[in-house]
């Protein structure tokens, strides 16, 4: 007979998690380590930020880094909103499971984890120029304030498109440690790409997030998803290629997004909104998307 608890449907289950010992996979499943989407979402704006500004090459190390803060501090993330939201948890069907709201993990514990992974963050942090140092410091009170954007506005999206495309920030001030409009121009794009994403992911919680009082948009788009969707998407990608512009003023340049671009529009053009198992493929499917909009960076990067 399996031990193996039960979990939300959304998980990998397996891999590294089927060897961690018992007592230690409910804290993995808190910091959501059973699903590394979550932090390859979070991780690509970083990079994308390193390589628009033309370092990926000469900083890999700094991408790794990244990469690594990025696992820690989603999985903080997760932690803290799971700490929040425990009450709210046990009423929804996809989330009744998870470790605080099931009592697999108690409050104090959870509060102990969240406190070891900011630490690995703060290993990271400490490799970021002073610029970055003090940018990256600032996502803090957007970070706090996310899980309660549910309660109180149609948008959450939008305040977790902020809160994920901070990197993007981050990123590109340890390579190039001023501000400038490409940078800005790239954070814009990337907070439009995910709340194009999270509202997809929404989809699969709309009658349980109705029931309960939880606000999403997509609840609030109604049968509008797909064309909200490719809204977000367009402007998103017409804010990428704003900052390419600057960065390389040249139509090759710009053709540097068209293979993103014909992703995201397959995403929309797919989509099936009343499908929650086809809603989470597409949103998993940006996994792919962030990789190809990495390549755009780099290829314009290394070449402006």
């Amino acid at each position: 007979m399996s031990t193996q608890p039960e979990i939300v449907p959304d998980t990998e289950y397996r891999g590294l998690m089927g060897l961690l010992p018992a007592a230690a996979r409910p804290y993995a499943l808190l910091a959501r380590l059973d699903r590394p989407i979550g932090w390859w979402l979070l991780f690509w704006p970083c990079a994308w930020g390193v390589a628009l500004a033309g370092g990926a090459v000469l900083r890999w190390d700094l991408v790794l880094w990244l990469l690594l803060g990025s696992v820690a501090m989603r999985g903080a993330g997760c932690v803290y909103n799971d700490i929040v939201d425990r009450d709210l948890d046990k009423k929804v069907e996809r989330t009744r499971s998870r470790p605080l709201a099931s009592g697999a993990v108690s409050l104090k514990a959870a509060w102990v984890w969240l406190g070891l992974l900011c630490t690995i963050g703060l290993v990271v942090w400490l490799q970021l120029n002073l610029m970055a140092k003090l940018l990256a410091l600032g996502s803090l009170a957007l970070v706090a304030a996310y899980p309660f954007m549910k309660r109180i506005t149609w948008w959450p999206q939008a305040w977790l498109g902020m809160v994920f495309s901070w990197g993007a920030l981050v990123g590109w001030l340890t390579i190039t440690p001023e501000f400038s409009t490409a940078m800005l121009l790239l954070y814009a794009g990337s907070i439009f790409w995910v709340i194009g994403f999270d509202t997809i992911y929404a989809l699969q919680d709309r009658e349980d997030d109705a029931l309960v009082g939880i606000r999403s948009s997509a609840l609030r788009l109604g049968d509008n998803v797909r064309f909200g969707v490719l809204v977000f998407y367009g402007l998103a990608l017409a804010n990428w290629a704003a900052a390419f512009w600057i960065v390389r003023p040249q139509i090759l340049g710009l053709a540097a997004l068209a293979p993103l671009a014909l992703h995201l529009f397959w995403q929309v053009g797919t989509l099936d909104g009343s499908d929650g198992e086809d809603a989470l493929a597409k949103f998993r499917s940006n996994r792919f998307a962030g990789f190809l909009m990495f390549l755009a960076c780099l290829v314009l990067g290394q070449a402006g």
